[in-house]
C-alpha cells in the first residue's frame, strides 16, 4: 500500500499548480510541460548512421491541469454538516444552524437522490479537478465535521438507506470521549467506504499556528488516524473555514492533496487548498437546500437532467 507521504509526493510532484476567508494573491507553481520529441545522437564513427530516437508524450491524463484551469472548472456542491439530532430546548438559535435534526436530514438526503444526484469522494473531485475525468451526473459532496458521535448513530443509517458515502474530517482530540465517536467507529466508516480526513487535534485555527503547533495539530493526528484506518489520510477541512497563505505550503509539506474551506472565495493560485463548502443549515428544508447548492456553486442556468421540482 502507498504510504500518505508518498502518494502525496507523487501527486505533487506531477502538479502544475495545486490547490479553501483570504483575498490575496499566491503565487502558482508553474507546470512540467511534456511532449513528443526527438533526438538525434551523433555517433563518432563516420561509418555508422545517426540513431533517432523517438520518445512518447504521457498519456493527457497524466498531467495534472494548472490553477487557472482547475480554478475555471464548474464547482461541485460540497456539503458539510456538524451535528444530526433533534434540537433541545438549551441549543441557541445560532447552534441549531450547525444541528440538523435527523428527520431533517433524511430528508435533504432522500431529496437529493430522488433527484438524481450521486455522492463523490475526494479522489473522484481530484480527477476531475486535475486531469478532467468525467463525474457521474449531478455530483454532490457530503461532508462531516467534529467526529459527533450522532454522525454515526443517526447520519450513517440514512447515508445507508440511500446508498450514499461521505467524508468524516476528524477532530482527534475527540476520540473515544462522550458524545464523540470511538476508534473503532472511524475505523468501521474507512473500512465502509468512507473517507476519513483530517481536522486537527482540537479544532485549533491554523491561522494562529505557531512554532511547533503544525506538528502537534496536524501532523501527529493525521499519523494517528492513518493508523486507525489503515490508509493514507490526504484530505483536510480547516477548522472554522479559516485558512491563510502560510498553511497551504505546511499542508502540502505534510502529504495532503487537497484541503477544504467553508463558503468564502477560494484562492485563484491554489484552488485545490481552498475547495469550497456550505454548511447544511437545521434550519433548511429540502427545497432551501436544493436552491441553495444551485446558487452558491455556480450551477448551470439550465434545469438539469433528471432534476424534480422541489418546493
Amino acid at each position: 500500500m502507498l504510504t500518505r507521504t508518498g502518494l502525496a509526493t507523487t501527486l505533487i510532484s506531477l502538479s502544475a499548480a495545486i490547490l479553501f476567508s483570504c483575498d490575496q494573491h499566491k503565487t502558482a507553481d508553474s507546470q512540467q510541460e511534456a511532449g513528443a520529441h526527438s533526438t538525434a545522437a551523433a555517433v563518432p564513427d563516420s561509418s555508422v548512421s545517426a540513431v533517432t530516437v523517438a520518445t512518447t508524450a504521457p498519456p493527457a491524463d497524466t498531467i495534472p491541469a494548472d490553477a487557472a484551469t482547475i480554478y475555471a472548472r464548474p464547482q461541485v456542491p460540497i456539503l458539510c454538516y456538524h451535528q444530526i439530532r433533534d434540537w433541545r430546548a438549551s441549543d441557541s438559535k445560532q447552534g441549531k444552524d450547525y444541528i440538523v435534526p435527523v428527520a431533517r436530514f433524511e430528508e435533504h438526503i432522500k431529496m437529493l437522490a430522488d433527484s438524481g444526484y450521486h455522492a463523490i469522494l475526494p479522489d473522484q473531485l481530484l480527477d476531475y479537478l486535475n486531469y478532467g475525468k468525467p463525474l457521474p451526473p449531478k455530483p454532490v459532496m457530503l461532508t462531516f465535521d467534529d467526529t459527533n458521535l450522532d454522525q454515526y448513530t443517526n447520519a450513517l443509517p440514512v447515508l445507508d438507506k440511500y446508498g450514499f458515502k461521505g467524508v468524516f474530517f476528524v477532530m482527534t482530540v475527540s476520540l473515544g470521549r462522550p458524545r464523540y465517536m470511538t476508534r473503532a467507529q472511524v475505523k468501521e466508516l474507512s473500512d465502509k467506504g468512507h473517507v476519513i480526513g483530517s481536522h486537527t487535534w482540537d479544532h485549533h485555527n491554523v491561522k494562529k499556528f505557531a512554532g511547533n503547533d503544525w506538528v502537534t495539530q496536524v501532523e501527529k493526528p493525521t499519523r494517528q488516524l492513518e493508523e486507525i484506518t489503515g490508509k493514507p489520510v490526504l484530505y483536510f477541512a480547516y477548522p472554522f473555514g479559516l485558512w491563510n497563505e502560510q498553511a497551504i505550503p505546511e499542508l502540502k509539506q505534510r502529504g495532503f492533496v487537497a484541503a477544504f474551506q467553508l463558503a468564502t472565495h477560494r484562492d485563484a493560485q491554489e484552488p485545490l487548498y481552498t475547495i469550497r463548502r456550505t454548511i447544511a443549515s437545521g434550519y433548511w428544508n429540502a427545497g432551501t437546500l436544493y436552491k441553495t447548492m444551485r446558487s452558491r456553486f455556480e450551477p448551470d442556468t439550465t434545469t438539469p437532467s433528471g432534476a424534480i421540482a422541489v418546493q
